[in-house]
């Protein structure tokens, strides 16, 4: 039994969805490269101009979570966020995941910086075939 639920739970492939951010409710588009080797999950994530690596990506069973670095801006500089994505790979085959910003550091001097917590939103995921 084991044996099949890692079997079902492989996500190695490119995954595509779309989330809320856009101007006037519009959805971005959205991409993951996820290469799984038994729980270790690596790869990336593709914006519209940037990709971003994945790291500390961990499979267990239909479970799932990794932490993106990535650039945002804010005013007139570039910060770097730390987003979380937990989630899970339904029944049906789809990888709901939720977003978290966990921290922001300014992009002058790497200091902490302060940020409003953006709100959690759920990305629903299809792996191409």
């Amino acid at each position: 039994m084991l044996a099949l639920l890692l079997i079902a739970a492989d996500l190695t492939g490119t995954w595509t969805g779309q989330y809320p951010g856009g101007r006037e409710g519009a959805m971005i588009d959205i991409a993951f490269q996820l290469a799984q080797s038994g729980t270790k999950l690596t790869g990336k994530i593709y914006g519209d101009y940037q990709s971003f690596p994945i790291s500390q990506g961990i499979v267990s069973g239909d479970l799932v979570t990794f932490l993106i670095a990535g650039s945002e801006q804010a005013g007139n500089q570039l910060n770097t966020s730390r987003l979380r994505f937990t989630g899970r790979i339904k029944p049906d085959g789809e990888l709901e995941l939720i977003r978290e910003r966990e921290a922001m550091t300014d992009g002058v001097n790497g200091a902490a910086a302060n940020f409003r917590p953006a709100p959690k939103f759920t990305i629903r995921l299809k792996r191409l075939p």
